[in-house]
């Protein structure tokens, strides 16, 4: 289809609204437009297509058979196209809201949480997508993307949901009386760190101690790096508020602590949301106010 051969979407729709309306004024209030707006549209269209689609001799402007023609058309048109789009709506209201998130952040923060939104919205279904790869939410693909960060993500509505620090931490049981001062004293332990990142490494070189240290990081799924480290088999780095209570009972030791204004935010795309999305920002954001912000 050549679609320089159509003429404006504009000038075809005030040309409907008036077959339908039966006056400009009646075509210009269903528009929200002035009906001079509707008339110089009608002329416009007139003019394009090089035929007569309006008998203006009469007191009240009819159509003429060749507007008859082209508003049974345009009628169809517009039609199919409204219940197509209905449609599509309905399909995208009804799908669930996707999610992603790092396994770790999913086990520790989220999916403890999860009952409390199942029983207060039922009819809302989530589909949670754990992995340690950003995906950047997407129109029909990721709806929700909660990422740890300073918050700089352009091209996103990003927003604080948990504020937190970052740690190495282990378990008693694996320090001992290990005397720590700096980085470079944690390089006698083995490192745990989520698969498909780099923390480990990050941290350290971060922190000044050389690289080379591969052979001592053991990756594993994000979930079961807290299970490692309070059996004794690591140290790790996590977001601080993830391990509080571990912390706060003795069962794991803060080795270092990097504050800064990084935290677990809520990522979303620019467009508007659907309903339900917007009911699962606004369960995260009562989730988050009910704890106790860490640093």
């Amino acid at each position: 289809m050549d679609w320089r051969s159509l003429p404006p979407l504009t000038a075809l729709r005030a040309f409907a609204a008036f077959a339908e309306a039966g006056t400009v004024v009646a075509a210009g209030a269903q528009l929200n437009v002035s009906h001079a707006a509707v008339s110089q549209q009608i002329r416009a269209l007139e003019s394009f297509m090089g035929v007569s689609l309006v008998d203006r001799s009469a007191r009240q402007m009819v159509l003429t058979p060749e507007g008859e023609r082209l508003a049974k058309a345009l009628r169809s048109g517009f039609q199919d196209i409204s219940l197509c789009v209905q449609e599509l709506m309905q399909t995208d209201a009804d799908r669930a809201v996707q999610i992603t998130t790092t396994p770790r952040f999913a086990a520790s923060w989220l999916m403890p949480r999860l009952s409390d939104f199942q029983t207060r919205y039922p009819e809302i279904n989530l589909m949670i997508n754990p992995a340690p790869q950003l995906t950047d939410p997407s129109p029909g693909g990721i709806d929700v993307a909660l990422r740890f960060g300073a918050g700089n993500w352009p091209g996103f509505d990003v927003e604080m949901l948990v504020p937190t620090s970052m740690a190495v931490i282990a378990a008693a049981s694996l320090v001992k009386d290990c005397k720590i001062k700096d980085a470079s004293d944690l390089l006698r332990f083995r490192w745990l760190q989520e698969l498909g990142t780099d923390e480990a490494h990050d941290w350290l070189q971060s922190h000044g101690v050389l690289d080379g240290r591969a052979e001592r990081i053991s990756q594993m799924p994000g979930n079961l790096i807290l299970d490692g480290v309070l059996s004794g088999q690591g140290v790790t780095i996590t977001a601080l508020s993830l391990v509080r209570n571990y912390v706060d009972s003795g069962q794991v030791q803060v080795l270092f602590q990097d504050e800064g204004d990084t935290g677990y935010h809520i990522v979303t795309g620019r467009e508007a949301h659907r309903p339900a999305v917007k009911t699962f920002v606004m369960w995260l954001r009562r989730q988050a106010a009910l704890a106790q912000p860490v640093r």
